[in-house]
């Protein structure tokens, strides 16, 4: 990724709009952005990664805490960031959630985050690639870039603070890192896949396994080999079973057999008895029968006689009823007349009764009457109960919707209470993080400047004992020249005493010419020799060179002092520059305020989230509460207009109520009113009528007295006659029937149909006793050699047999269905072994080769992280290749092949190897200033790698924030050097650093400054 363009409006520290043109920096610029403390160097990184993902480099603030105080209101907070990846340009625009001024009207609303995304043509032509939403630009970067915002900061930009994470990291974070960058995902997936296939499999053989327990378990067996046993030990007892059975059942079946023959033995011993019961029964009828016989001949004569007798006797019945019907009429005459007598009284009170009747019949209107009224009355009662309940449930509703919207307000209102603190907390974020950066930034010049007075003692104790040594070298290099000097002369003089001895007289003198030689010289002192002369010139010049390197290393402690001195003293003045008295500091002191401001920015912080969180709250409630008033004024008006509606209904109901009697207002009581009154109606116009009919008839009834009276008389004259002449003719006709008067042809005389039912049992009797006799003589024959049987005896016999049968099928039954449980039981748990030796065959492959993907062997190491160890490894040559340069040869990274204690990932832990101690140690044991060196090659070497790999991601810019200040001189010359190699193999550096050397070796700049009303952004180029 390469960065082309970079717009803020009301971002961090800038106020207005600030545009950072990249491409005026060159092509793959080495550039230093440079600025005070506070001025925003670090906001420009935050700048570009909160346009690519939403986020801060450091993480510690959100995109809505980024907004300018100095900002104006019209000028919304966002950032337009253009970059390109390979060959294609990309523009983002992201705007955070803030607060800004209402387009109409006063006051202030919440701008929602949004985020568009375009892609650019080289003809200048733009594809909106993501419209608003956030979340999805945020993710169509991940895939553009191939990183997610961590792994950004962690290989692309090296946040104040954040350098050593990458470095640091453990193998689980550096695995998700690299897998991205290499794009190695389809080695995770490969682990998954066998992962999932092999947990799949291990389920089903637990399934299968499950399974079989329960199979097992359903038999009530512990084991195949308990089901074995039971079905060995069943299989005779089983055969015993059967042959029970069948036993049981032949047996049944004889005495079955034998019970049906006694049954019908005896039905043939009991139709004997039967048949001689009849025959007893017969001889005792013969009397009756012949009695039978003598009535049916007389009968039969009288038959003859019966129609003389019968018109005798009708005769005399004619006359009887005549004389009957004439005092009946005389009897009903009277009758006739006392009854005309009555209803002629009765006749006389028609009038009142048909006035009554009217009466009745005016209640009956008016009852029918009441009946539409009182159903009108029924509805009218059903609406207002209707109504009445829906009033109340409109009133309930409205009480519940106050009480929530009175709730709501109530909650608000404490919610706005706790607005201004929050506020006045949170307005201190930004305040409390620039106090907190410069506070870092002093414990750090502090750290520094502490270091540097150490460093100025001990550099103070190294020149006084180098000034002693120095002495002491001066006093033994004075003595080894003194004594070199005697030695010298001593020997020079010598030399003249020599001489002399040489000299004779008359000879001139070598030194002086003279041929005299009045004065000889002569040694007062023994003469050193030639290697005494020698040593002592080899001692003095020995301690003439210790004196100059005393001097010398003299000379260097002071220069070294001096400048330690003017180091700390810089120091000494950076920190007085926010601090007075640089007396008054100490680390203790400086760790407490930096713990207050750390509090102090997470309360802020905090205090900015809930504020946020609270702001939202209240639109929310804001919403609810409108939303609860109109539902609450909605529920009003209806509750009104049931009220009046109830108002009017209780009016009608009221109207109603006084139309009708209090005694017809339910239907049941006016039904039966109605019922009454036509009961009523019905007996007064019966009464009328049969009043009326009853005189009519009573006048009628009369009149038919007195002719029936007369009728009757006659009637009797003439049937009185007729009779005495038949009583003559029948008496005739009993002398020559040989019936000795009226009265014994009365006896003889019976019903033709008695005489044929006569007839009829006679001969009934006489069939009966023939077939009696021919059935005892059939009978006798049958059972002459028969015995009666004992049936109880057999039936008992029966039952116990039909017992133990039912006992033997049931207990066959019972092993029948126990053997076939088992024996299907032992055939599915042969089919569940077959198919679980499969799974189990099958896991045996995929099970291994998901626990040696997935790392569960050996050394730990998963597929992914085996794969990514060899990409670390190349990361790390190439790693080692700057470290090793930049700590002069010191250091170099290798990867821990040691697998980590317990269950915990291994295989990509970093180590550094120290070839001034030959010993391997961990990356965290470096210093500040070896940390970075470590992380800068990381970050260099990982881009070099990653780009090597075909369908890598192209790492082509850097960016760095601080850390140098941790180097020495030629630790930063070196990395200064790195980075310009790497500028010159077509990378984009950007460097944000205090130290001054940086400026002076980096012409290229972005200076930020500094202002009341915001900072701004200028481009320096050399």
């Amino acid at each position: 990724m390469r960065p082309i363009n970079l717009t803020m409006s009301a971002f961090g520290p800038f106020s207005g709009q600030q545009v950072t043109d990249f491409e005026a920096l060159g092509s793959h610029p080495l550039f230093l952005i440079n600025g005070p403390t506070g001025a925003g160097k670090t906001t420009l990184l935050d700048a570009i990664c909160f346009a690519l993902y939403g986020k801060t480099t450091g993480d510690e603030r959100e995109g809505s805490q980024m907004r300018c105080d100095n900002a104006n209101d019209d000028l919304l907070t966002e950032v337009t960031f253009t970059f390109a990846l390979a060959d294609d340009q990309y523009r983002i625009r992201r705007v955070p959630e803030q607060q800004r001024a209402k387009k109409s009207g006063d006051g202030y609303t919440v701008q929602k985050p949004e985020a568009q995304l375009y892609k650019l043509d080289a003809d200048g032509k733009e594809h909106l690639l993501v419209p608003s939403k956030v979340s999805e630009a945020t993710a169509v970067i991940e895939q553009l870039t191939g990183l997610d915002a961590d792994q950004f900061r962690q290989v692309m930009v090296l946040p104040q603070g954040k350098f050593r994470e990458l470095l640091m990291a453990d193998s689980k974070d550096r695995e998700k890192i690299f897998s991205q960058l290499f794009q190695t995902q389809i080695y995770r997936k490969i682990e998954d896949k066998l992962k999932f296939k092999a947990a799949a499999i291990k389920g089903a053989v637990r399934d299968h396994r499950n399974k079989r327990d329960g199979m097992l378990h359903n038999i009530a067996v512990e084991s195949d080999e308990a089901l074995s046993n039971e079905l060995n030990n069943l299989a005779p007892q089983l055969a015993v079973a059967a042959e029970q059975k069948e036993t049981a059942k032949l047996a049944l079946i004889e005495v079955n057999k034998q019970f049906e023959m006694a049954k019908l033995l005896l039905s043939d011993f009991e139709n004997l008895d039967k048949l001689k019961q009849i025959a007893v029964e017969l001889a005792t009828r013969k009397e009756t029968v012949d009695l039978q016989q003598s009535s049916l001949d007389a009968g039969q004569k009288a038959l003859l006689l019966k129609p003389v007798l019968d018109m005798s006797l009708a005769r005399d019945t004619e006359a009887s009823q005549a004389k009957h019907v004439v005092a009946q009429t005389q009897l009903t005459q009277q009758q006739a007349e006392s009854a005309l007598a009555l209803s002629l009284t009765q006749f006389n009170s028609l009038a009142e009764l048909e006035l009554q009747l009217q009466q009745t019949q005016s209640e009956q209107q008016q009852l029918a009457q009441l009946g539409p009224q009182l159903k009108e009355l029924d509805s009218a009662q059903n609406a207002l109960v209707l109504a009445t309940n829906q009033r109340e449930q409109a009133k309930q509703k409205g009480v519940n919707a106050k009480a929530a919207l009175d709730a709501l307000l109530a909650e608000r209102q404490t919610a706005q209470q706790q607005v201004p603190q929050l506020e006045l907390v949170a307005a201190d974020l930004v305040n409390a993080q620039q106090a907190l950066s410069g506070h870092s930034e002093l414990m750090e010049r502090f750290t520094h400047w502490q270091k540097a007075k150490s460093e100025v003692e001990i550099t103070q104790t190294a020149l006084l004992a180098a000034k002693a040594e120095g002495q002491q070298c001066r006093q033994l290099f004075t003595q080894a020249q003194t004594q070199h000097q005697t030695l010298k002369l001593v020997w020079h003089r010598g030399q003249a005493a020599i001489l002399a001895q040489q000299l004779s007289s008359g000879q001139p003198c070598p030194v002086c010419g003279s041929a005299e030689h009045p004065n000889l010289a002569q040694s007062e002192q023994q003469l050193p020799t030639e290697e005494q002369l020698q040593q002592a010139q080899y001692a003095e010049e020995q301690a003439a060179e210790a004196l100059t390197q005393a001097r010398a290393k003299y000379s260097g402690l002071s220069t070294k002092l001096q400048e330690q001195i003017k180091v700390a003293d810089e120091l000494k003045q950076r920190i007085e520059q926010t601090v007075a008295d640089s007396a008054v500091l100490s680390a203790e002191h400086l760790s407490e305020q930096q713990q207050a401001l750390k509090k102090q920015v997470e309360a802020a912080s905090h205090a900015t989230q809930q504020l946020a969180t609270l702001r939202e709250q209240l639109q929310t409630w804001q919403v609810n509460e409108q939303t609860l008033r109109a539902a609450l004024d909605t529920e009003r008006e209806l509750y009104q207009g049931v009220q009046t509606q109830v108002a009017t209904l209780q009016g009608q109901l009221e109207q109603l109520l006084a139309a009708i009697p209090e005694q017809y207002r339910t239907v049941d009581s006016l039904n039966s009113a109605i019922a009454q009154s036509n009961q009523k109606f019905a007996k007064q116009q019966q009464a009328i009528n049969a009043i009326r009919l009853s005189h009519t008839n009573a006048l009628e009834q009369d009149a038919s007295a007195k002719a029936a009276m007369a009728g009757a008389e006659a009637n009797l004259l003439q049937t009185t006659e007729l009779a005495e002449n038949a009583k003559i003719s029948l008496s005739e006709q009993l002398i020559s029937s040989g019936f000795s008067e009226q009265q014994a042809l009365m006896q003889a005389m019976l019903p033709e149909a008695q005489l044929q039912q006569l007839a009829a049992e006679i001969n009934q009797y006489q069939q009966d006793c023939v077939a009696n006799q021919a059935n005892l003589a059939q009978l006798h024959e049958k059972l002459q050699q028969q015995s009666k049987p004992e049936l109880e005896d057999i039936a008992a016999q029966l039952n116990r047999l039909q017992t133990e049968q039912q006992q033997a099928e049931q207990e066959w039954q019972v092993l029948q269905g126990r053997v076939t449980q088992l024996k299907q039981t032992q055939e599915q748990l042969n089919d569940a072994d077959s198919q679980a030796k499969q799974l189990e065959d099958e896991y045996a492959i995929v099970g291994t080769l998901a626990e040696v993907a997935n790392g569960q062997t050996g050394n730990k190491v998963s597929l992914q992280r085996f794969v990514l160890s060899v990409l670390l490894d190349d990361v790390l040559l190439e790693a080692s290749e700057r470290l090793q340069l930049m700590s002069k040869g010191r250091y170099r990274l290798i990867r821990k092949e040691e697998r980590a204690k317990g269950n915990k990932a291994s295989g990509l832990e970093l180590e550094v190897e120290d070839a001034y101690t030959s010993k391997v140690r961990p990356v965290a044991t470096l210093s500040g200033g070896e940390s970075f060196m470590a992380a800068l090659s990381m970050a260099l070497g990982l881009s070099n790698v990653v780009q090597a790999y075909a369908g890598g991601i192209k790492l082509d810019t850097l960016f760095i924030d601080e850390g140098f200040g941790s180097l020495d001189q030629d630790s930063l010359d070196l990395a200064v050097r790195t980075l310009m190699d790497l500028q010159s193999a077509g990378r984009m550096i950007g460097v944000i650093s205090h130290v001054s050397e940086m400026k002076e070796q980096i012409g290229t700049r972005i200076d930020i400054t500094k202002s009341a009303v915001g900072s701004e952004i200028s481009i320096v180029l050399p």
